[in-house]
């Protein structure tokens, strides 16, 4: 906006600083017509301009005399303001606002030539103010021109701090200078604001670049050597070719004296002390020299492959990046650049372009012409076989894996492929594949953190209850969206609380099995066991436990009562449970609550399970007979249950016959049990006999009363019998016995028939005590060959007999076999089987008679003297026995030691 009237001649002699010519033409306008105001004003610019103050203001006095006016008033102000008479100053700047009427550009223009006035008359402060408060009252209108005149004022005020030294007063105005125009607005603001060359003298063309020289001059003196690199390198890449043409002496003068300064302090080469740094980890130091050597134009592709090692090692992946694309600018056939540029990618977590630069990277080193070179390849795999070592993991992390699962964030089913293809579309994938591309061999074990990271799932313990959702109910569905009724509201709650606590997959037995299907229900439940075991967490849900229960609700919970609760309790390493509204029981929100010692306890007062199982349920370390009391208090919906549930806890699998009933089904479980470990505590029972085997109950509570514990012997009361047997019993003897019963296999089943290794005591009499009221249940006096007298109590109706009237049937008291009296070393863990049963390390074998042997003989002999829990068997007319059922323990103990010698050792076979 022009605010000036003066003729073209004299505004050009203005300009181009030729003040001699503007006074001249001037001077000869008003001699021509003395009325002439505007040349009055003019020439009071020009008198300014010449700091001549004294005729600058009598000039502007006459112009207004003649005609106030807009010219006149400026040049007034302004002359004033070199007189440093501030007050009449401010006064004619006033009545200048007079002459602009509403346009606001001549006004904003008045108000920045007010500003320069005072500026020039050493008031820096207030001037550069009221620039800087007139661009934010307005920031849109004409802000370029306060940028210009703000520009201006701050490098003038630079310069002179500089010329007093102080260097980083200047820094800070030149700083402010360089930040307020841009490059690209040099073309036009010297034709455009003109008017400030005219009044002040002002060279904008030149504006730009002194206020970056100066800026870079100021940081340098100031010793802030990196910043005044950085400021060079800045000022070369916003300038044109022309300009940079136009400063290269300055340029070359400034990178020299640079470079002399960082030899003074020891770093004469950039480069080298970069690649130190890097070397040592220090990151910023080796960025700082690196950037220093390119922005003094020092730089090779090598510089710039190290700083971009240097950045990615401060994780500045975009600057990394830059740096890496410069490398392969300058190197293209190189393979450096495209490595640099995977790894700035891969940090990034822009997968899917860093795996394109690594195939690049790939054919550069396949490419390349050197054969030292290329050999660098072998250290690399294609992203295809890097995808073959991933899958591998995932197909055997799956192979084990429930064959269908809740994908908790879209609430939709997912079988094995599902979940894969989920899997290759997710930042993990992409992550994992980019990473495992460099040395695939190394990164196995990150491969299979990655792979059980992603798909670990949560599995859900609860009751079955009303209305369950099925498979069918869900299939193709997104739960979130289901009607939240009945059993669907616990379903949308489980996928919802998995969700929160960052797990993506969940399993539920109630829609994550297809229940018709009897293949897919068989393998599920003979897998559910180690589902439950390998997962993240189990979530166990109880129903009838309200919010903010104390302690006892858990205890108090149906959830105790069922009998697939507990296997689904022992099995996980980490569970949590929740109250029916989804908080935590006992508001405990730790991660694993079985460390949380006061609801251990609590369940080992519900339950009689010993607080080790509960924390750390171990299948080798408890014997079958403990495991069975634990379940002999659960129930189940469907009978055959009660035995199919067991598989997990046994690490036993049968196959499934619903319909078979529960004392089939328990038959055959236990069986397997016994086949399978030997372990005869199975056996240890009181009530019905099974039909399936008369060793065998026909209910699992016949194992809820404790089972019998002979009574504890110190080592002191073993070596005191020992020392007794040793005058009384033949040391050959207890080696052939022992021997004996070394060479007993393991007990079996065949046919529903069990093969028992055992003690037999022939029964010698039986005498029925006398009934003094109806009963259920007999009494009997039983007498066996070298056994104390005992009593049994049964339902059955017993032949009475004795040796003067001995019975056509047979009976025998046996004592079942157990291999732990041997007292050998124990190597059975979770996957014993039946052929290690009798393991060689009888002290009755080859060689010589060793004092180890024969203690270990004696030693038997003092434990088979103990009380022990006896089967009466009755012989059948094919030969084969059957066990009496009694509804109580039958204990007895051997007469003397002369029982020993003539003990009955052999293997019956029980139906």
């Amino acid at each position: 906006m022009q605010i000036l009237t003066i003729n073209t001649t004299a505004r050009d002699a203005c300009i181009t600083g030729d003040l001699a010519t503007a006074d001249r033409l001037l001077t000869q306008e008003i001699n021509t017509d003395s009325n002439d105001y505007n040349s009055y004003a003019n020439r009071s610019f020009v008198m300014a301009r010449k700091a001549d103050w004294d005729r600058a203001l009598d000039d502007a006095l006459k112009s207004i005399k003649i005609q106030p006016s807009l010219m006149g008033c400026i040049s007034k102000g302004i002359a004033h303001c070199g007189k440093r008479q501030f007050q009449d100053a401010m006064k004619a700047f006033d009545l200048a606002f007079m002459f602009v009427d509403t346009d606001l550009n001549k006004t904003r223009l008045l108000l920045l030539i007010k500003a320069i006035a005072l500026f020039n008359a050493n008031q820096h402060e207030e001037a550069i103010l009221r620039v800087q408060e007139l661009a934010t009252t307005r920031p849109n209108a004409n802000s370029l021109a306060c940028g210009i005149v703000e520009t201006y004022l701050h490098v003038q005020v630079g310069i002179n701090a500089s010329d007093d030294a102080r260097h980083n007063e200047a820094a800070g105005h030149f700083t402010a200078a360089v930040n307020t125009i841009a490059f690209s607005s040099i073309s036009t603001i010297h034709s455009k604001y003109d008017i400030f060359v005219v009044l002040f003298g002002w060279d904008l063309k030149s504006l730009w670049l002194t206020a970056h020289q100066h800026w870079c001059r100021s940081l340098f003196r100031a010793g802030r050597l990196a910043e005044a690199i950085r400021s060079y390198r800045h000022m070369m890449d916003e300038s044109d070719e022309a300009t940079r043409a136009s400063c290269l002496d300055w340029s070359t003068a400034f990178k020299q004296d640079c470079s002399a300064l960082h030899a003074a302090t020891g770093v004469a080469d950039l480069a080298a002390k970069g690649d130190d740094a890097l070397a040592a980890g220090n990151y910023d130091r080796a960025i700082e020299l690196y950037s220093a050597a390119i922005d003094l134009d020092l730089a090779t592709d090598a510089v710039f492959a190290n700083r971009s090692k240097a950045r990615s090692g401060k994780m500045q992946w975009d600057d990394a990046l830059l740096d890496a694309q410069m490398v392969i600018k300058l190197t293209p056939s190189s393979y450096v650049g495209y490595q640099l540029e995977h790894a700035a990618l891969h940090g990034a977590q822009r997968y899917d372009e860093a795996i394109d630069a690594f195939q690049t990277m790939l054919s550069k080193f396949e490419n390349a012409p050197d054969t030292q070179t290329r050999k660098l390849r072998r250290q690399y795999v294609n992203p295809s076989e890097a995808e073959r070592a991933i899958q591998d993991t995932i197909k055997a992390l799956l192979d084990e894996a429930p064959h269908r699962l809740l994908n908790t964030f879209t609430g939709r089913l997912c079988d094995g492929e599902g979940r894969i293809n989920a899997f290759k579309t997710s930042t993990e994938y992409k992550e994992l594949l980019s990473s495992t591309l460099m040395h695939v061999n190394h990164q196995m074990e990150r491969i299979k953190d990655v792979v059980e990271t992603y798909f670990r799932c949560v599995t859900l313990s609860h009751r079955w209850e009303g209305k369950e959702p099925l498979l069918h109910d869900i299939q193709d569905k997104v739960v979130d969206e289901l009607n939240p009724v009945g059993g669907f509201v616990k379903l949308q709650s489980f996928c919802k609380t998995a969700r929160a606590a960052g797990y993506r997959w969940g399993w539920i037995d109630t829609c994550c099995i297809n229940q018709t299907n009897n293949v897919e229900l068989q393998k599920s439940l003979n897998s559910m066991f180690d589902w439950y075991r390998t997962s993240a967490l189990t979530m166990v849900y109880l129903s009838d436990v309200p919010p903010s229960s104390k302690p006892g609700a858990l205890a108090g919970s149906a959830w105790n009562t069922r009998g697939w609760t507990l296997p689904e309790f022992l099995a996980p390493k980490v569970i949590r449970f929740y109250q029916n509204d989804w908080t935590p029981y006992l508001d405990d929100y730790s991660p694993n609550h079985k460390q949380s010692d006061t609801i251990m306890q609590e369940l080992k007062d519900a339950t009689g399970i010993d607080a080790e199982a509960l924390a750390d349920f171990s299948r080798g370390r408890i014997n079958a007979r403990k495991k069975l009391q634990w379940a002999s208090t659960r129930v189940t919906t469907v009978q055959e249950d009660i035995a199919y549930s067991l598989f997990g806890i046994f690490g036993v699998q049968i196959s499934l016959m619903y319909g078979e009933k529960k004392q089939k089904a328990l038959g055959r479980l236990l069986e397997k049990v016994v086949a399978q470990s030997g372990d005869i505590s199975a056996l240890d029972w009181v009530g019905q006999s099974s039909e399936f085997n008369s060793c065998l109950p026909a209910d699992i509570t016949s194992y809820k009363a404790l089972p019998y514990i002979p009574p504890s012997l110190s080592e002191g009361d073993i070596q005191t019998s020992i020392s007794l047997l040793r005058q009384t019993v033949a040391v050959d003897l207890a080696l052939k016995l022992y021997a004996l019963l070394d060479d007993l296999k393991a007990p079996r089943f065949a046919d529903c028939r069990l093969h028992l290794p055992c003690i037999a005591f022939r029964v010698t009499a039986v005498t029925r005590r006398p009934i003094e009221h109806k009963e259920t249940c007999f009494t009997y006096e039983v007498k066996a060959d070298g056994l104390r007298d005992l009593q049994i109590t049964t339902e059955d109706r017993l032949l009475q007999f004795s040796r003067g009237r001995p019975a056509r049937q047979s009976f025998l008291l046996v004592r079942p076999w157990d291999r732990h009296l041997l007292e050998l070393p124990d190597y059975a863990d979770d996957t014993e089987s039946v052929d290690d049963f009798a393991l060689s390390g009888s002290p009755g074998g080859e060689g010589s008679v060793d004092s180890e042997s024969s203690e270990r003989a004696m030693r038997l002999i003092v434990h088979l003297g103990q009380p022990f829990s006896a089967f009466l068997l009755a012989q059948q007319r094919s030969g084969e026995y059957k066990r009496i059922a009694s509804d109580r323990d039958i204990i007895t103990q051997i007469k003397d030691v002369d029982s020993v010698h003539g003990m009955d050792v052999r293997t019956l076979e029980i139906m």
